[in-house]
């Protein structure tokens, strides 16, 4: 490869070099999604964060992660073989090498790391064992998708239902379990963030999505939004005819 620079003027990979690169990015693809299915979330002091256990391709893994659930502060990939903890984020107003320099590491605001102490292993690896693994929003969804005039129904663990929808003014409001949380968020994503930091909350498939508007339909018969659920579970019916 060294001559082919120094004797060319425009480098190419050639067919075997390409099908190295392909066979390599196929596997960083393969390492991500296994890995997405092991992320979990919990609060560190005021920090939302994503925990993984990984051996390689932090930075990869770091930014998709963090692409894929912005509401997460940060991302911290676990390294325990060799006792090291890297953090990562795709967010301006959070600096991870500040986080890493806690534990006497440090890096760069959007990368960093440090070496796993008695401190940092009791906050990132043994208070996280415990928890499940963050569920992924639905994505092939036709009816209950993200800021919709209808609303958006989460689900979590505990079974608690959140429904995200806006009102008259166009401020979003937030239901839990069919009762309003307090305050008013100025757009979805805003309402969104705060359940899913909040109560690791995910956006549930279409059938329990229309198992929630029956349910909200039975229970209120004289209301608008009865008669907009209506409207969509019947134009849900027509449509798997």
């Amino acid at each position: 490869m060294v001559p082919r620079l120094q004797e060319q003027a425009h480098f190419e990979y050639d067919e075997f070099e390409r099908k190295l690169l392909d066979m390599e990015e196929d596997k960083i693809e393969r390492y991500i999604r296994r890995k997405k299915r092991e992320l979990v979330q919990t609060f560190v002091g005021d920090h939302c964060t994503g925990i993984v256990h990984a051996e390689s391709y932090f930075s990869e893994l770091g930014n998709e992660l963090g692409l894929e659930n912005p509401h997460l502060d940060y991302i911290t990939i676990l390294n325990m073989g060799g006792k090291k903890i890297s953090f990562r984020t795709i967010h301006d107003h959070v600096d991870v090498s500040e986080v890493a320099g806690q534990f006497g590491g440090g890096g760069h605001a959007k990368a960093s790391g440090c070496s796993m102490d008695e401190e940092s292993y009791q906050l990132y690896t043994r208070a996280a064992f415990l928890i499940e693994p963050m569920r992924p929003d639905a994505f092939r969804n036709r009816y209950n998708l993200k800021e919709t005039a209808e609303g958006s129904l989460f689900e979590n663990r505990n079974e608690d239902r959140f429904f995200i929808y806006a009102d008259h003014s166009s401020v979003w409001l937030v239901e839990m379990n069919g009762e309003q949380l307090p305050g008013s968020f100025p757009s979805f994503h805003e309402a969104e963030r705060f359940v899913k930091r909040n109560h690791s909350a995910w956006l549930v498939r279409d059938e329990h999505y229309v198992a929630f508007l029956r349910d909200f339909m039975r229970n209120t018969k004289s209301n608008k939004r009865a008669s907009l659920f209506e409207e969509i579970v019947d134009e849900i019916e027509e449509g798997a005819e």
